[in-house]
């Protein structure tokens, strides 16, 4: 409903130059264009009563449509024979995807998909949501960036634009420094340092200092499962260790309880 939020004027950074330089794009469809009174309704008192009022069904449902649609024609499948297919091509459907703090958490993991895939439709809701028959029925998925509520789906949709940007490629310089971002690898990201060496008597670890790359590549190895195990023990339940992983996780923790 405010398609004004992803403007080329809020789009900064790595977002902003992906933008500017055709990597990625975005097309906004608003409810009210699909609304049939003069008014532009495109909200209403929820069946049973109770505070606040539900988004109308019809307008969303036909800017879900003309966005779905938009989105398949917009993307084809590359692995089409050409002779097989004589011109045609295969429509490749964008998956759904509702804003809502009743969503599964969103991932780095539905970040790549949507990626790969090419397309998504985002639905932002507003008021107090959207008519559960349309989640049963146009919705694939339901996503969520955090168990709070905000006032609509436009600022979790900034963030899925800009999580997905970052993985198109040549959006971002470095290649290397988007794999090697927190949950890539299932972990959270191992402590980075720079110039000077030392602040306040605390000094760069001496491993990063040596130029051994293999000593540097297992620290940073250690340090990943570390932090994951201290700061979301959740991801290293969810994961098979292997041998050597649980090896280093195991050094990790004997040298914290040394400390």
């Amino acid at each position: 409903m405010f398609p004004e939020t992803f403007t080329g004027d809020h789009l900064i950074g790595v977002t902003g130059r992906a933008f500017r330089d055709g990597l990625v794009s975005v097309e906004c469809f608003n409810p009210r264009d699909f609304a049939m009174d003069r008014h532009r309704t495109v909200d209403d008192k929820p069946y049973g009563g109770g505070p606040g009022m539900l988004m109308k069904v019809a307008p969303i449902r036909k800017a879900i449509h003309n966005a779905k649609e938009a989105a398949t024609e917009a993307h084809v499948s590359p692995d089409v024979p050409t002779e097989a297919s004589k011109g045609a091509s295969k429509k490749m459907l964008p998956e759904v995807v509702y804003l809502s703090p009743q969503g599964q958490p969103l991932t780095q993991g539905d970040l790549a998909e949507w990626a790969l895939k090419g397309s998504v439709v985002l639905v932002c809701g507003r008021y107090e949501g959207i008519d559960e028959r349309i989640i049963e029925s146009d919705i694939d998925r339901e996503v969520s960036i955090g168990d709070f509520v905000l006032s609509g789906g436009e600022v979790p949709a900034m963030a899925v634009i800009d999580g997905v940007t970052r993985l198109v490629p040549g959006a971002v310089g470095d290649r290397d420094s988007v794999t090697q971002d927190s949950f890539s690898s299932g972990l959270l990201d191992y402590p980075q340092f720079t110039r000077p060496e030392e602040i306040e008597g605390r000094q760069v670890p001496e491993v990063l200092l040596s130029g051994d790359h293999g000593k540097i590549e297992r620290w940073r190895q250690k340090q990943a499962l570390g932090k994951t195990w201290e700061k979301r023990p959740d991801l290293i339940r969810a994961r098979s260790l292997t041998k050597i992983e649980q090896q280093l996780l195991d050094e990790y923790l004997a040298e914290t309880v040394k400390k």
